[in-house]
């Protein structure tokens, strides 16, 4: 079980017929997940430039949601911290408005695969309104889902996505930096200090 589950489940991801069109693209799933991880996170699908470089959150994105974290790039990059798990692993492509959603039904068929692998997780980040309506099941905009991160403490906390052009919903919530990031950075440093 564990790293050679985790290995075997890669592999048929990577070999589905859903996935032909990344593989012939020469595009490999874009996730990290091993069995030690203790903070999951779990976003919407990767963008072209993660999927092209290999390495997800590796864009601005990335560098802003470290920040909201409290961590630095090793300790995010540390797969025995951090699992991430995007709701599809595969750029889906884009739309007339940005990217497009994660294909329908991915997540649910390979995430309670792998987070079953994964039994050290004790906090699981929720960016985004697809991870936030397939994880903790509500139909509230993602304003009010974040807004009420406190009642899925102490395992899960639902986010916005950190991209730089969200940067008018952050300057519309100040509570976000006010009130969820201190509660945020101080549940990360438990969480991986507790291991």
């Amino acid at each position: 079980m564990g790293a050679a589950e985790l290995s075997a489940i890669r592999e048929e991801i990577r070999t589905d017929p859903e996935n032909a069109t990344a593989r012939a693209a020469g595009y490999e799933p874009l996730y990290v997940a091993e069995p030690a991880a203790r903070i999951a996170v779990i976003g919407q699908a990767p963008g072209r430039k993660a999927q092209e470089s290999g390495i997800a959150w590796g864009d601005a994105s990335g560098v802003r949601l470290r920040e909201w974290l409290g961590v630095d790039e090793p300790t995010f990059r540390d797969p025995d911290l951090f699992a991430l798990l995007p709701m599809d692993f595969y750029f889906p492509g884009k739309g007339v408005h940005g990217d497009l959603p994660p294909r329908r039904g991915f997540a649910e068929r390979w995430h309670p695969r792998i987070l079953a692998q994964l039994p050290h997780v004790e906090f699981t980040l929720l960016i985004g309104s697809y991870a936030q309506r397939h994880y903790l099941e509500t139909r509230d905009n993602l304003t009010t889902t974040v807004q009420r991160f406190r009642d899925f403490l102490p395992d899960r906390m639902p986010l916005v996505h950190p991209s730089p052009l969200n940067f008018r919903w952050l300057a519309r919530n100040p509570w976000f930096e006010t009130d969820l990031l201190p509660v945020l950075r101080r549940r990360v440093t438990e969480t991986l200090g507790s291991g």
